[in-house]
């Protein structure tokens, strides 16, 4: 099986299959504040109910990113705000993001992650600091989401190895395991559906039973992904991209996650306790064109209120 699709659109809508429908269901979506606001209504775009992450990229003004969440609190989607780590010098600063985002927003749900800053602006250097700070068990968040791994973190193990990352999953399975708040693990996109499926079954061997919701590149030029696949540390998927570009007539037609979501979405049906259970966008080509794609192959996110 190819590890990319690429292939121009067709005229014909092409039918959706049962298990990619029933795998994009309660996707999420990725955004930023400056790329936010080039979108006149994300009512038309996205299904109601949505998980929305707000990406806090360094330099980011917390008011920039309380406002986009608020807007998106408006609009009646589910706001997740990224709390890196290392940018948050203290906290007291913690708790003013937090009741920022309370107060504005509504929001109650946040993916922690250590962040991507090499060096940390403050006392916090991982997002397990965050959870031990009780900050967000004492503001009643009732999800925490926190980064999982395919592909290692060289940030994390400078040796290429597991070793640093592992432990620290360790730790957060048993961080779930003493909080009332639903969590899971929100990964790095990927593209190649065999090392991801054989990840995600090791941490299920190992006693991790955090829900795995699992990154994917929207649809994007194959340039636009090398580019992004090099800034967030892709190593293995980047090897892969730099070997299709090395075709010429690859090089010029778009990138589909048609394949990588068709084999996780077929191995989910024929494993029903399969560990990835959600779809995870980062729109690298664009939110409208994530979002079209998206509904075009059964993704809908509206779900009960209950189970949010």
């Amino acid at each position: 099986m190819a590890l990319l699709n690429f292939r121009r659109k067709e005229t014909a809508p092409v039918p959706v299959k049962p298990e990619v429908e029933a795998f994009l269901k309660d996707y999420s979506i990725e955004v930023m504040p400056r790329t936010a606001e080039k979108v006149e209504d994300f009512r038309e775009l996205l299904p109601e109910g949505t998980r929305v992450y707000i990406a806090h990229i360094e330099g980011t003004p917390i008011e920039d990113m309380v406002a986009t969440a608020t807007r998106l609190n408006a609009d009646g989607f589910r706001v997740m705000p990224h709390f890196p780590a290392r940018i948050i010098k203290d906290k007291a600063m913690l708790a003013d993001w937090i009741a920022r985002y309370q107060g504005e927003a509504d929001v109650r749900q946040a993916l922690l992650l250590a962040g991507g800053v090499e060096k940390p602006h403050g006392d916090f250097h991982s997002s397990m600091q965050l959870m031990e700070s009780g900050l967000f068990d004492k503001a009643g968040f009732t999800r925490l989401h926190v980064a999982g791994h395919p592909e290692g973190n060289t940030d994390i193990d400078p040796d290429g190895g597991t070793r640093n990352v592992d432990e620290a999953l360790r730790w957060k399975q048993k961080f779930s395991e003493r909080t009332d708040a639903k969590m899971a693990l929100a990964t790095q996109f990927a593209f190649e559906a065999a090392p991801v499926i054989k990840w995600a079954d090791s941490l299920a061997e190992a006693g991790i039973d955090l829900p795995i919701h699992i990154g994917v590149a929207g649809p994007a030029k194959l340039q636009t992904l090398i580019k992004f696949s090099i800034a967030c540390g892709v190593g293995a998927s980047l090897r892969v991209l730099q070997r299709r570009a090395k075709d010429v007539s690859k090089l010029l037609l778009p990138f589909e996650p048609d394949e990588f979501i068709g084999a996780l979405a077929a191995h989910r049906a024929a494993h029903p306790d399969f560990n990835i259970t959600n779809v995870h966008f980062f729109p690298l080509g664009g939110i409208k064109t994530n979002a079209t794609w998206a509904i075009e192959h059964g993704g809908d996110s509206a779900i009960p209120a209950a189970q949010q």
